[in-house]
């Protein structure tokens, strides 16, 4: 998740929050989390240290503590210890210092660091490059009056010692990074000075130059053998990208497979802490697994774990395994992810970790409007000598009837969950995009069609089989609506879920939930063979039982001399190809058409590029001229560039996607789907590609003003009806014939059907709906069929939300903010200015919030209050014409707050 948001909503306008990184501050042998943002205000940069109380979703969660202004009194130096060097995917370690003060802290493993560090690396390399031009930070004063305490720097550490000149700093920085091969270094040299920022890549951890580390991580020396880092380095010309290519395409004459075991495990433990050991579970293999994948869902259940993402129960659960692992084999931790209570922990025979690279870790949270939830996925991937692995534990929907509500987070955490690349060029890589895929996870398909009883009779026969038959996930995978080219091997073992806890008896409470295999194994790839997938009844902990599986999987291993010899013909390739020929590709087609384009309703077309020419090439969509982005904001290329081998071809997906950003002026004929790209392929020519379609004007992303003069639905509208009716919107002069509307009709259908079925519903405005049946609230709203709305209640809320968050003009209008602002102490003052709104708004507004306060009348039942109320609806009635600080945010919400509470007008 995007942390840099929150971090955005603290600052003045002036001000940018480029990237932002959670850490772990040191404190006299303690840790803090931390978030650090760099900041940019015209040229000068600082780093903004806040402290955090979850993660940071708005400007509520975060407070700012100190601030680093990057100068050359600035330095940047990798610390981490010999111990954390020889682990593999370990932290990164650092002392940031500035003048007399420094601090320590230990940033994560992973591509969102490397990042992080680079941008800092930016930032300081653009003073070196004007020594003489001393940045002033006058800016950052301002923070510095709000903020009055001492500073996490110089609470941290002492200061650094006098004698240690920035000028011996930056020398001994230089001499360290001789040894390290990898490290990072930016120089200024105006005056004959070099003055280094040296920081640590991740996979610069185990180089050499500690003698006493263990050595577990590859060599930094190019060799053959480490053919797998040599294929990531950071080197992204054309020539680069051809060697790379080939080298692919070629793997087959320097590769042979060897057979690995991995032992994968999940359990969903319900909240408890441990209370038995796991080792007849994770050590139930007779030979030592050479890698353990195993993953927790509901690790803790508190509202504490969800709002301060921090529980003690990691580091329970944690110690739990490796005291578990087989006793016959030395294991090294490689990684471990956790999003609340979903946590993956990542294990291989120390033997092995150095032909482990290229580890990164990645989460994505289901939740309304996109925002986290207790559901979702973690996923570490990696190379494990030529293989690409990926490994997801996710958690998803429950109950029994939320069977699409699962598919539904199964695709969205195929679509979301993203890695980032080394070469910053080429698109994230997709859970897909590895060689073999291993999916584990509480994923809590259920088993339909029939009662307990009968699935208990079932379960004493040991008829798995027939009882199979009607298991939700086997179904939808035979309809592949989910896990389309997975295996899952056969299940011989009783359902795992639901027992009381501490027995084997099957629940007894007063829901007395049918038996069912809630939590499964599955995998994708080829030459993967599974020897076991089993439960394991011995343990008690919670009301789940874990599962395990044992694969044997097919790695491709390099052969030193074959590879040095495909390399070496490789490149004596390259070098006649591109003196002797000008790259060109075949189009499958050059025009696109997109029929009846809808609001948030994804559409795609694929391009086909066929690499026709004697050479690969490189294909990039550049900027006409005078245009900001190679396309319309509405249309994608996904990938927006990339490389072809010679006789190849590439699939280009161009997605259309018409967001509240831009549904505007679709809705109102100002814009049409029309688009031109230009395809360009380095060293050789460009080609053109027309991309067109028809769009269906929609009530979301339509004004206030326009749907109260619409008295028939937005489809049977003439084009011109909707143009006329948007150049109104502005104007508070203009004069219609026609009487309008109170309200709009589209949101008196969502608030009505609310009103009359939602009122106690649970969680109403945070738990989603289903897209599926937002799709058909939009088309009933749309087209005026039917005549009452489709779809779950959470469907119809998260429909309503949506509503409001695409009006071009909000409910109290852009003029009227500041005045809200300024008024929020006082209740008789924010009804002055709701009263002075234009009639169809104030209207709009005063509907709503009766709405709401009836919803409070039934807290008991739906679990609401007025703060959770206030928050969701004043970002979406009160929106700032521009960037909305936490001062203003906080005041939207007092001024809603007014309107929420008891005996409100």
């Amino acid at each position: 998740m995007d942390q840099s948001v929150a971090i955005q909503e603290t600052l003045e306008r002036e001000e940018n929050c480029i990237i932002a990184v959670q850490c772990d501050v040191f404190f006299d042998g303690i840790t803090e989390s931390r978030l650090l943002g760099l900041v940019e205000s015209t040229t000068e940069h600082a780093i903004f240290i806040y402290t955090h109380r979850r993660m940071a979703i708005t400007a509520d969660d975060v407070s700012l503590e100190d601030i680093i202004p990057i100068s050359l009194d600035f330095a940047v130096v990798e610390v981490s210890s010999p111990e954390e060097l020889a682990v593999v995917g370990a932290d990164t370690r650092l002392r940031v210092s500035y003048q007399e003060d420094a601090l320590e802290l230990r940033l994560p493993f992973g591509s969102h660091s490397r990042l992080f560090l680079s941008e800092v690396n930016r930032a300081w390399s653009d003073v070196c490059k004007s020594p003489t031009q001393a940045p002033k930070f006058e800016w950052i004063s301002k923070y510095h009056k709000s903020n009055r305490g001492q500073g996490v720097v110089k609470q941290a550490l002492a200061p650094l010692g006098t004698k240690l000149t920035k000028l011996s700093q930056h020398r001994k920085t230089e001499k360290l990074s001789d040894k390290k091969g990898s490290l990072e270094r930016e120089k200024g040299s105006n005056n004959g000075t070099q003055k280094s920022k040296v920081y640590s890549s991740p996979e610069s951890q185990g180089f050499s130059g500690r003698e006493d580390r263990d050595d577990l991580v590859r060599s930094s020396s190019h060799t053959p053998s480490n053919k797998a880092q040599i294929l990531a380095m950071p080197q992204f010309g054309l020539r680069d990208n051809l060697i790379k290519c080939e080298l692919l395409k070629n793997e087959d004459l320097y590769t042979y497979l060897g057979n690995f075991s991995c032992f994968l495990g999940t359990y969903n433990v319900n909240g408890q802490t441990p209370k038995e050991s796991l080792r007849p579970w994770l050590s139930c293999t007779s030979d030592p697994p050479d890698m353990y994948c195993v993953g927790f869902q509901e690790l803790d259940l508190s509202k504490e774990a969800f709002f301060f993402n921090d529980t003690p129960k990691e580091l329970e659960w944690t110690k739990a395994v490796s005291e578990a692992l087989h006793p016959d084999a030395k294991y090294a931790l490689v990684k471990l992810v956790r999003l609340v209570g979903i946590m993956l922990i990542f294990y291989v025979k120390k033997e092995h970790a150095e032909f482990i690279s290229d580890v990164e870790a990645e989460t994505v949270g289901t939740g309304i409007m996109g925002r986290m939830g207790n559901k979702g996925a973690v996923a570490i991937r990696f190379r494990f000598h030529n293989s690409d692995i990926c490994v997801v534990n996710s958690h998803l929907a429950a109950h029994i009837e939320e069977y699409e509500r699962r598919n539904q987070d199964y695709k969205d955490i195929c679509s979301r969950l993203q890695f980032r690349q080394l070469d910053p060029t080429q698109p994230p890589l997709t859970i897909m995009k590895h060689d073999v895929v291993l999916w584990i996870g509480d994923l809590n398909y259920r088993i339909s069609e029939l009662d307990v009883d009968n699935v208990k009779e079932l379960i004493s026969k040991k008829d798995f089989e027939t009882l199979h038959s009607y298991d939700q996930l086997k179904r939808q995978i035979d309809e592949e609506a989910v896990f389309v080219g997975f295996v899952e091997g056969e299940i011989d073992f009783q359902p795992t879920y639901k027992y009381d806890t501490g027995s084997d008896k099957w629940d007894t409470s007063e829901k007395c939930r049918v038996p069912a295999w809630c939590d499964r194994i599955l995998w994708r790839g080829k030459n993967i063979e599974q020897k076991h997938y089993q439960s394991h009844m011995t343990l008690k902990t919670s009301d789940h039982k874990p599962v395990s599986s044992l694969l044997v999987i097919g790695i491709k291993r390099v052969n030193a001399e074959a590879y040095k010899k495909t390399f070496e013909d490789i490149v004596r390739n390259i070098d006649k190809m591109e003196n002797e020929c000008i790259p060109s590709v075949t189009l499958s087609k050059r025009e696109f058409h997109f029929n009846n384009v809808k609001f948030m309703q994804h559409q795609a077309e694929t391009l086909s590029l066929f690499n026709d020419g004697q050479v690969p090439c490189q294909f990039e969509f550049i900027q006409k001229p005078n245009e900001p982005t190679y396309c319309k904001p509405w249309l994608t290329a996904n990938p927006p560039k990339g490389f072809i081998a010679q006789g190849g071809s590439v699939d280009i997906e161009l997605e259309v996607f018409v967001n509240r950003l831009t549904a505007p002026e679709l809705n109102s004929g100002k814009q049409q789907i029309e688009d031109i790209l230009v395809l360009h392929l380095e060293r050789g020519k460009d080609y053109f590609i027309s991309v067109t379609g028809n769009y269906l004007p929609s009530c979301y992303g339509t004004s206030i003003y326009s749907l109260c003069h619409l008295r028939e639905p937005v489809q049977d509208m003439p084009q011109e009806t909707l143009r006329e009716l948007a150049e109104m919107s502005g104007d508070e002069n203009a004069v219609n014939a026609e009487k309008p509307l109170d309200i709009p009709k589209e949101l008196w259908m969502m608030v009505d059907h609310l009103f009359r079925y939602a009122i106690k519903q649970e969680d109403i405005f945070q738990q989603p709906g289903l897209r599926s049946e937002f799709a058909e609230i939009r088309d009933c709203l749309d087209t005026g069929m039917p005549d009452s709305l489709p779809g779950s209640n959470h469907s119809v809320a998260e429909a309503l939300l949506l509503f409001l968050d695409a009006l071009p003009e909000p409910v109290v209008p852009y003029p009227f903010y500041q005045q809200c602002l300024e008024s929020c102490s006082s209740a008789s003052q924010c009804e002055k200015v709701i009263s002075m709104l234009p009639q169809c708004h104030q209207n709009v507004f005063n509907y709503l919030s009766a709405f709401l306060r009836e919803l409070l009348k039934n807290s008991a039942s739906n679990r609401l209050d007025v703060n959770i109320l206030a928050t969701i609806f004043a970002s979406l009635l009160l929106r700032s014409p521009t960037k909305q600080d936490l001062a203003e945010k906080r005041k939207t919400q007092e001024f809603f707050q007014h309107f929420l509470t008891q005996g409100s007008s």
